[in-house]
């Protein structure tokens, strides 16, 4: 099962996880099983707990356009571009792109089947 870990960290205390990623990485290991983001302002970890109900949208219906998406959420199709924005900067939403009747269609992917919170980092 694929997982997204959700912290809240000082600049520091991010730089010190991703050096011990990058000796983890050189020595071949490395796990797919889990995606971690380290937030180290609370501007954007509340962003992104406003707007965890889009992902659980995207994951759990799996509209096939962000229109769809927005009508589903009730909410106006730009809004939902900026936060697929937001979310996509984050890597935790892949935006798929085809055409449909010479148009372009937008699919938001969300791979992640669980999301956790590491407090103990806050």
């Amino acid at each position: 099962m694929k997982k997204l870990i959700v912290s809240l960290k000082s600049p520091s205390e991010s730089l010190q996880d991703f050096k011990n990623a990058l000796k983890a990485a050189r020595k071949g290991k490395v796990s797919n099983e889990h995606y971690e983001i380290a937030f180290d302002n609370k501007k954007d970890f509340a962003k992104f707990i406003r707007n965890i109900d889009l992902l659980m949208t995207i994951q759990s219906l799996k509209p096939s356009s962000v229109y769809e998406l927005a009508k589903l959420l009730g909410k106006d199709q730009s809004n939902i571009n900026k936060t697929i924005a937001f979310f996509e900067g984050y890597g935790i939403i892949k935006v798929k792109e085809s055409k449909k009747n010479n148009r372009t269609v937008k699919k938001p992917v969300v791979d992640y089947q669980k999301i956790e919170f590491d407090l103990l980092a806050a």
